[in-house]
């Protein structure tokens, strides 16, 4: 089992590192899933119990320079990591100006990514900043609880306001309640509500856009054939919606909401 990748390229770099950011601000511990081709960071905790789930899948080609890794075998070409992932936001930060940073698995002590970090220098010798995250190696047979989760079936999905106001109006409603209700319809219009026995508030966003889903089995969701003014709603705990939105480093192009 191998792993050693490197980046050069300061804006892929830096790309990576606010992805890395935005993960750290939403889960304590993640996934790393390492294939040939992918990296993955999966949070899988149970949703029923209060949770959230997270799958986040980056094509190395749009990262790395080199990127070699070898599995646990040869059938089973992929390695599974438990690591936390504010240590790696950490070492990452130290390179900002940096000219190149190793990624590597080794195993010393225990598991551990060394993350190399090789800075600019006034003489001919390079500094290099060294850190050593540890991680946990998870065993094949607990491979199945990391998969790609299934999207359910859906009644609306709609393209978020930008996200920066959506946080603001978000971080002033939280102060008035424990939960907010989010609505939307199939005309392009979300509202995010607040109701509580001595106020009732509600931000309205219009002309958002639908996107639109094909479906891959050709079966009808709920969505079709629905009437585009009904609203579909859902009550969830703000504060987790005030996570996940102080959270973004990445400044989506778009976002949705089903």
């Amino acid at each position: 089992m191998r792993f050693r990748a490197k980046i050069v390229d300061l804006a892929c770099l830096n790309h990576f590192s606010r992805i890395i950011n935005t993960i750290a601000k939403l889960a304590k511990t993640c996934i790393l899933r390492l294939t040939v081709c992918k990296l993955y960071f999966i949070l899988a905790d149970k949703v029923a119990n209060g949770g959230a789930t997270m799958w986040c899948e980056l094509s190395q080609g749009n990262f790395f320079d080199e990127f070699q890794m070898e599995g646990v075998a040869a059938e089973h070409n992929e390695i599974y990591l438990e690591l936390v992932p504010e240590n790696l936001s950490r070492a990452l930060k130290t390179s900002q100006s940096a000219k190149a940073v190793k990624i590597k698995l080794t195993n010393k002590h225990c598991p551990c990514l060394r993350v190399a970090v090789e800075l600019p220098s006034l003489s001919s010798s390079s500094r290099i900043v060294t850190h050593d995250i540890p991680v946990g190696v998870i065993p094949r047979r607990m491979w199945n609880d990391f998969r790609e989760p299934s999207v359910p079936d859906f009644d609306v999905s709609i393209y978020l306001p930008v996200l920066k106001t959506m946080k603001s109006v978000v971080e002033r409603m939280k102060n008035l309640s424990n939960f907010i209700v989010i609505e939307a319809n199939l005309s392009g219009e979300m509202n995010l509500k607040i109701e509580t026995d001595l106020a009732s508030v509600t931000t309205h966003f219009k002309d958002l856009g639908n996107p639109p889903w094909a479906s891959e089995d050709g079966c009808q969701s709920s969505a079709q054939g629905r009437d585009l003014e009904c609203m579909a709603e859902a009550c969830i705990d703000i504060k987790k919606l005030q996570q996940l939105l102080a959270g973004q480093q990445v400044n989506p192009t778009k976002a949705l909401c089903s």
